[in-house]
């Protein structure tokens, strides 16, 4: 599944009744529902950004491998959240048709490592760090915590109601 838009209207749930979310590799998921948790794993060189507006109670997040569709064309058009500069565009878009606007969200970013260092040559953990923020600077979006970079992979989840932000890492767990 390339994206998806879950809507409902139900007041938030008890947390043991929160409705979990997954967003897979190349993957974005956008949810107005306050009881629901998006949830991501197995972050390494790939990067997440997840938005949350905290005025609607509405979040969204992408699991992106690369930086730009133009290596791979009809890949990007089959599958854009798999790069920075197709998925990125489109996870806001979809927050703006649930109604988000840009003055109440908050933009978090975690991933980017560099689990394989191969002499520096691929390090695309930081490639893509480096495309979403051209990104975020043509459209003047601020970064308001993130976890990037390193050598370790991390699972990530937002709960829509707070906008908190819990990522885990072998075993350690933070909240962004």
């Amino acid at each position: 599944m390339i994206a998806a838009t879950h809507k409902t209207s139900n007041g938030p749930p008890s947390s043991s009744s929160r409705r979990v979310l997954t967003v897979g590799i190349s993957d974005l998921k956008v949810s107005d529902d306050p009881g629901a948790a998006l949830i991501t794993h197995a972050l390494g060189s790939c990067l997440a950004v997840i938005v949350h507006d905290r005025v609607r109670k509405m979040g969204g997040m992408i699991h992106f491998m690369l930086p730009a569709a133009s290596t791979a064309p009809k890949k990007a058009e089959a599958t854009p959240a798999m790069f920075a500069d197709t998925g990125v565009p489109l996870l806001f878009r979809q927050m703006y048709e649930l109604g988000s606007d840009k003055e109440s969200l908050v933009v978090k970013v975690a991933g980017g490592a560099r689990l394989y260092n191969v002499g520096g040559m691929f390090d695309i953990g930081r490639r893509n760090y480096t495309m979403l923020r051209k990104i975020f600077w043509k459209n003047a979006i601020t970064i308001a915590a993130e976890d990037v970079g390193g050598n370790r992979s991390r699972t990530v989840s937002l709960l829509v109601d707070s906008g908190r932000v819990l990522v885990r890492s072998y075993g350690e767990k933070s909240t962004l």
